[in-house]
Order: structure tokens, then sequence, then C-alpha cells
């Protein structure tokens, strides 16, 4: 795993972040991993217009993550029938907030996001998904 802390010598490219979030679900517990199906990772610049208006958000720094799908449940009972869920990580906004927080790295951060946009969809607590974390 590569050390993105807080001195990273250049500004984290799309593939960074994508690489951050398969080895954040690889370091998740085997259940919830199995639990979350056919999920795909996405990584993006930022959320387009029209997400963010539907979200009622103006500026694409205000999302750093975003599921889209059907419950992880549902996609699990349906999966020859629906396209998979997929976790959108949008990399502006987290790298933002990752600059700005000043106290975590850049896998803590990307690692909470993808636990919390499954996580909400599977139903978890922000106890639940704390705990997940803590075992990543």
């Amino acid at each position: 795993m590569q050390n993105f802390a807080f001195t990273y010598p250049r500004e984290p490219s799309l593939d960074d972040l994508s690489l951050l979030a398969d080895e954040a679900f690889a370091r998740l517990p085997e259940p919830f991993r199995v639990a979350c199906g056919r999920v795909v990772f996405r990584v993006a610049e930022g959320a387009d217009p029209a997400t963010l208006h539907g979200l009622g958000l103006r500026h694409p720094l205000q999302l750093a993550g975003l599921y889209r799908g059907a419950s992880v449940r549902a996609d699990l009972a349906n999966s020859g029938f629906l396209p998979p869920p997929e976790v959108w990580l949008y990399r502006a906004a987290i790298v933002n907030e990752w600059r700005a927080r000043g106290d975590v790295s850049l896998e803590d951060m990307v690692s909470h996001v993808l636990v919390h946009e499954i996580g909400h969809h599977m139903g978890l607590s922000d106890a639940d998904m704390e705990r997940l974390e803590a075992e990543a």
C-alpha cells in the first residue's frame, strides 16, 4: 500500500484514488465484502451537474461520494436482472477535504467515503460503519 498521508509529492490522480478504493475494499471484513455483491467502484473528478442538481447541491466539492443503483440487498436478490450498483468517488471533493482536515491519511479518507456510501444502502448505522472502518 502506498502512503499518501500529508507528504504526497503531487496531486493524487483518478488512478491513485481507484487504487486506494480497491485496497480499502480488500481490507474490509470478508462478510461485508461478500454482502456487497457485485458493487463496482468508479472514480471521477467530480459529480456531473445533473447529479448535483438532483441532490440539491450547487458545487462539486459538496459531494465526495455517491451510491447509484438498487440497494445491495435488492441487487443480490435480482443479480441477473439489474445492472451492478456503483459507488462513485469524486476526487476533487475527497482531496479537498483531506487537505483541509490535515489529520487523516488519504487512504483513511477514501475508505471512509467508500464504507459510508455502501453502508447507508445496506442499512448500517453510523456506529456500525465506524466499527467496520476500525476493523479494516
